[in-house]
């Protein structure tokens, strides 16, 4: 199906090449009166600019949008880069919001860009998912049989891609998910749910080369940034985490055949009032071996974290996983560096590692983590790991 389309979109830009410049939405029929469905004068202003034969500039100026499922996809050959501007100088500018019929969405996804070369998103316009009018039929948690509700922004297969500036809000599932793709980078962007909202994590990155996360605010309801499976050279710098669930590697081993996970940086952010601060986690009962490997979380603070560091190789937030034989994701060569604050619990850094694969070279320097109550301790625990320990120790080492 994906051939089929890829050949018609090159036959009609064969058929109609433009010379490059400016693709005003509202040229292509958007009415943008937060009514009348724009999503065919999003599609047709998509298929100018991709077909164009010079660098392509697409404007989605003030007004409010509503639009249901939208795909913007290549490879645009002929275009040196494609633009997609978002103006919004005063809020509801430059404003999508989705449809909140969920027979609207076959594939589970609202905005869908992929195998698209050099695109930028820039402004400071909005991606509202109006997810609050269906977050109660949310039940993954509970059946395994779920239909997944729609991410808000999903980048398929996409190379050389920046995002800067915008504002996803309230998505029904995650907000932004970026998979199988190179050189990607995201810098200020707003990122916001209420903390009660299911499954909303801020990005999710997997099977990724290449990525930079900078000067992001998240608020939502479950990881602020996830990392999965088949990651390296990951650089997270900026991030105000919070509410949610906080920054985390994994979860990881849940299916067979995952890729290992190197060359993740985690450092100089903000995590303040989440469930958990910064964390790796994969499932017990792995279905096959993986590595995670040379990770580095530095200069984070925490406000009021209730599990501020992390490992868990006993991932299990059901409650119910059956044979828990012991995670088979080796992890190895992880640093957490200055990493102070104030814990809401008594149990300020949790490391516990796989029976069948004990961590390996997890080092803590300058750890000051203190109990949120004045006067109350902080303390660790751990399990199957020979953590090496340097500088300030609060809470102490595990004995």
């Amino acid at each position: 199906m994906v051939k089929l389309f890829l050949f018609l979109l090159c036959f009609l830009c064969f058929n109609g090449v433009s010379l490059g410049g400016d693709f005003n939405v509202k040229d292509y029929g958007a009415k943008a009166d937060g009514r009348t469905d724009d999503a065919q004068a999003f599609e047709d202003t998509w298929k100018a600019a991709c077909c164009s034969n010079g660098p392509a500039t697409i404007w989605i100026p003030q007004g409010t949008y509503l639009v249901g499922p939208l795909k913007f996809t290549g490879p645009c050959k002929s275009v040196p880069r494609i633009t997609m501007k978002m103006e919004a100088s005063v809020p509801k500018l430059g404003y999508l919001k989705a449809e909140t019929d969920l027979n609207e969405y076959p594939t589970g996804d609202w905005i869908f860009f992929g195998w698209i070369d050099k695109l930028s998103i820039v402004g400071t316009g909005t991606f509202d998912g109006q997810g609050a009018s269906i977050w109660h039929l949310n039940d993954c948690q509970q059946n395994k049989k779920c239909k997944l509700l729609p991410t808000n922004l999903k980048f398929i297969a996409m190379t050389n891609t920046h995002i800067k500036g915008i504002t996803s809000l309230n998505s029904k599932n995650f907000h932004i998910g970026v998979v199988d793709c190179k050189h990607f980078k995201a810098t200020n962007l707003k990122i916001i749910a209420p903390g009660e909202s299911p499954n909303t994590d801020g990005m999710h990155v997997e099977r990724c080369s290449d990525v930079i996360i900078k000067n992001t605010r998240v608020a939502t309801g479950d990881d602020c940034i996830s990392l999965g499976q088949g990651l390296s050279n990951v650089f997270i710098s900026g991030i105000e985490c919070g509410p949610g669930h906080g920054i985390s590697v994994g979860s990881l081993g849940k299916y067979p055949q995952e890729k290992d996970v190197s060359g993740i940086i985690v450092k100089d952010s903000t995590i303040t009032g989440t469930l958990n601060g910064i964390s790796i986690k994969s499932w017990p009962s792995s279905p096959s071996p993986s590595t995670a490997y040379n990770i580095t979380f530095e200069n984070i603070i925490m406000n009021n974290v209730n599990n501020p560091v992390i490992i868990d190789q006993l991932y299990c937030p059901s409650g119910n996983c059956p044979n828990q034989t012991p995670s088979q994701v080796k992890i190895t060569d992880v640093f957490f560096k200055n990493i102070h604050g104030s814990s809401s619990s008594e149990v300020a850094v949790i490391l516990h590692c796989s029976q069948g694969f004990p961590c390996h070279n997890v080092q803590l320097q300058d750890i000051n983590i203190v109990r949120s109550s004045v006067g109350a301790p902080t303390r660790s625990t751990c399990m199957n790991i020979k953590a090496l320990y340097s500088g300030i120790q609060v809470p102490p080492p595990c004995s």
